[in-house]
């Protein structure tokens, strides 16, 4: 139990890390998409070398027999942030991470077309819900019609393509996990996304002041230390129980959006995050029942 406890604590404090992340970013004025990925990637560095220091040394960090598996999840992964920041440009605090919300369900579709799970009626129905407050969020930013007559509007658009990379990047961390170490996975990514992002600072870039810059290496520190914190989470209790854990970032997105930035989040926004809370909320509680009725069949055995 005490072990669980702080597998939720480390969760929830992730989520307020990300959440500081985000203002942070918004903080920092119009600043190009590469030049805050770039930011973001080196600074979350920090909080990983000095956890590393402490935990499995830099050389157990950096050490892997498996290298082209990182920079295909890097490269994979990649795109997910820098659509995620540029969302972030255009929408409310509580709008993109109401967007963000759908990751799960993209995860049960991608599960069962990639790694070929079954997927039953139960979960069929939670991502069939899920897709429902995912049209009734889009409704602020144009509604159906819009969306029918010119496509998804620019802002929930990218977010969704965000939450749908970072979905796909869920899928292949479960079967790297069997072999690379957790530290390994984060110093790899963010390596990638640092040089992904100089080099866009070829082409794109503004002279930063020092407020700005200091902004974007707070969201940098913030953002590792919510990756720490996330992935650390998951070692002492299981993803399923964890998962609804997620949901709590919409506190900190309603609260920070409305006293730092006046953001008032809409009635559609709530309605359509709350059913897509609930649709993820239920599919975790399907796997975690699922789990634990796998291991006690083989347990009988």
């Amino acid at each position: 139990m005490q072990h669980t406890r702080r597998g939720i604590a480390l969760k929830v404090g992730a989520t307020l890390a990300f959440s500081l992340q985000y203002v942070g970013i918004k903080l920092a004025g119009p600043v190009p998409v590469g030049e805050v990925v770039f930011f973001r990637a080196v600074f979350a560095l920090v909080p990983l070398v000095l956890f590393s220091l402490g935990t499995i040394g830099l050389t157990q960090m950096v050490r892997t027999d498996r290298p082209w598996l990182h920079l295909i999840r890097s490269a994979v992964g990649s795109p997910g942030m820098f659509l995620n920041f540029a969302a972030l440009k255009m929408l409310p605090l509580a709008d993109i991470t109401a967007f963000g919300f759908v990751q799960p369900i993209f995860a049960v579709v991608l599960a069962a077309l990639v790694l070929k799970e079954v997927v039953g009626p139960y979960r069929g129905t939670a991502v069939v819900v899920g897709f429902a407050g995912v049209l009734l969020m889009i409704q602020p930013h144009g509604g159906l019609l819009a969306m029918a007559a010119h496509g998804l509007p620019a802002g929930a658009g990218l977010a969704l393509t965000g939450a749908f990379a970072s979905a796909f990047v869920v899928i292949y961390i479960r079967q790297m996990s069997a072999t690379e170490k957790s530290e390994t996975i984060v110093f790899y990514f963010m390596a990638f996304c640092a040089v992904v992002g100089a080099l866009t600072l070829i082409w794109w870039r503004v002279p930063l002041s020092l407020n700005n810059a200091l902004w974007l290496i707070m969201a940098g520190i913030f953002g590792g230390i919510g990756q720490i914190a996330m992935t650390f989470g998951y070692r002492y209790a299981e993803p399923s129980l964890l998962a609804p854990f997620d949901y709590t970032s919409m506190i900190w997105a309603v609260s920070f959006g409305f006293f730092v930035f006046g953001e008032v989040p809409t009635a559609a926004v709530l309605g359509g995050a709350a059913i897509v809370t609930a649709a993820g909320a239920f599919i975790a509680f399907r796997e975690h029942r699922l789990g634990r009725e796998l291991s006690s069949r083989v347990e009988s055995v």
